[in-house]
C-alpha cells in the first residue's frame, strides 16, 4: 500500500543546505497499522509531509498503492489525496461553524456526492467511533477526545488507501488517549484500513504491529511489535 524508496530530503537556507532525511527506505502491507516513531527533531514529521505529498522529496520515490506521488503534478496530487489519503491531526482541525456531522461530511462535498448519502455515511461512521448522538452539535460542544473521534469519522468518509495520524492523541489525557488507540485499531481490524501513526510516544507505538524508528533523520530500527496477532508462535521478532 506504501512504499518509500531511497527517499533523501534537505532544506535550504541561503547557501546552506540542511539534511532532514538520509536514504529513508519502508514499505507497509494493505490493511496493516504501523507506528513511525521519533523524537523531536528526528524528521518523522519531514517525512509525514512526504508521505502525504504535501512536500516533494530531494531524492528518492514514494508509492501509494501503486502510484508514484514524487511524479505527480499538483493538481494530480490534490486530486489524489482528496480520494486516497485520510489524516487525523494532534489539534483536530475542525471547523467550528460547522456541526459534528458537517465536519464529517466535508471531504465528500468535494467530491460532489449528493446530500442524502453524504448524510447516510457520515451517521454510520459516527456511530462507529460511538457518537452517534453528536452529529447535530457543534465541535465547541465537545470534549478533546469527542472532538478526535469526529476527526477520525472524517478521516473514513472517503475510503482512503491509507490515512495518516499525526500525534492523534497529543492533546488527550491518559484514559483518553487509551480509548481513541482502541477505536483506531478496533477501526482497522473491522475496515482493513491501513494507518500511519506518527508518534513520540513508544506506548502509543508498541499498540501497533510494526514501529519504524527514525533518529537524527535516519531509519534506525525497524520492529514487529506482539500486538500482532498474525505472529508466528507469538514471536517477536525485531531487525
Amino acid at each position: 500500500m506504501l512504499r518509500v524508496e531511497n527517499v533523501t530530503h534537505s532544506f535550504k537556507n541561503g547557501n546552506e543546505t540542511t539534511a532532514v532525511l538520509h536514504q529513508i527506505d519502508f514499505s507497509v502491507k494493505k490493511g496493516e497499522m504501523v507506528a513511525l516513531l521519533g523524537s523531536s527533531g528526528s524528521g518523522k514529521s519531514t517525512m509525514l509531509n512526504l508521505m502525504a505529498g504535501l512536500m516533494k522529496p530531494t531524492e528518492g520515490h514514494i508509492y501509494i498503492a501503486d502510484h508514484d506521488i514524487v511524479k505527480m503534478s499538483e493538481n494530480k496530487l490534490s486530486e489524489f489525496r482528496r480520494k486516497h489519503i485520510g489524516f487525523i491531526f494532534q489539534a483536530y482541525e475542525l471547523i467550528t461553524s460547522l456541526t459534528v456531522r458537517e465536519n464529517v461530511e466535508l471531504p465528500l462535498v468535494f467530491q460532489s456526492v449528493s446530500p442524502s448519502i453524504r448524510k447516510q455515511k457520515a451517521l454510520a461512521l459516527l456511530e462507529g467511533v460511538g457518537i452517534p448522538d453528536k452529529a447535530d452539535l457543534f465541535p465547541s460542544q465537545l470534549s478533546g477526545g469527542q472532538q478526535q473521534r469526529v476527526s477520525i469519522a472524517r478521516s473514513l468518509i472517503t475510503e482512503p488507501s491509507v490515512i495518516f495520524a499525526d500525534e492523534p492523541t497529543g492533546n488527550l489525557d491518559s484514559k483518553t488517549e487509551e480509548e481513541i488507540i482502541n477505536i483506531l485499531l478496533n477501526l482497522n481490524k473491522k475496515m482493513k484500513t491501513t494507518f500511519i501513526v506518527v508518534t513520540h510516544e513508544l506506548k502509543v507505538a508498541e499498540q501497533m504491529q510494526r514501529i519504524f524508528t527514525l533518529q537524527d533523520g535516519y531509519m534506525i530500527t525497524e520492529k514487529q511489535t506482539s500486538s500482532d496477532t498474525e505472529l508466528e508462535g507469538g514471536k517477536l521478532i525485531e531487525d
